[in-house]
């Protein structure tokens, strides 16, 4: 992509308004389903956004930008728990609030600082470039594992039409 730029921004700004629409639509038990036992629900994977939206992405460019190195996040060891008396629309509006801090710092990347590197501590050095697609598809990412989360139970439940689901059902 010549421009990550004309894409992230765009892109980034969407999710705060979908996890609204989807906690403040669906019921808080659709979206606390697990697909499988090993597996996130749409509200963790929420709150995993939340979590890197606080302490991955600020964190990484900010470091590109003032050229510096930055740690590696690991979703099992770094951050927060969930907190299961937590309202769904309460995790989405934290998250769209630091969503919007957040496409303020990146509005403060310009095309010529793409090229920025700074050691990611597990993948050695790394483009701002680069670390700004993974942003973007981390998102889309875990919309689709929030979206396939919910899926399950129609999934399951939709009798001789479950065949043309096999590629999102879930195995236990």
């Amino acid at each position: 992509m010549e421009n990550v730029l004309a894409w992230a921004y765009p892109v980034l700004s969407t999710a705060p308004g979908r996890w609204i629409n989807l906690t403040e639509t669906l019921p808080g038990a659709l979206l606390g389903q697990r697909p499988a036992a090993n597996e996130w629900s749409a509200l963790e994977c929420l709150h995993h956004l939340l979590e890197t939206e606080r302490w991955v992405f600020p964190v990484r460019i900010r470091a590109f930008l003032k050229g510096g190195d930055f740690p590696a996040f690991n979703p099992d060891t770094h951050g927060t728990k969930s907190d299961p008396a937590k309202a769904g629309v309460d995790y989405a509006h934290e998250f769209a609030g630091l969503r919007g801090d957040n496409l303020t710092l990146l509005k403060q990347v310009t095309p010529d600082d793409l090229m920025r590197k700074a050691r990611h501590e597990e993948m050695g050095m790394v483009t701002l470039s680069e670390m700004l697609h993974e942003w973007v598809g981390h998102d889309l990412m875990h919309m689709v594992q929030a979206e396939r989360a919910m899926m399950q139970p129609f999934i399951r439940g939709c009798g001789p039409w479950q065949r043309y689901f096999v590629d999102h059902l879930a195995r236990p």
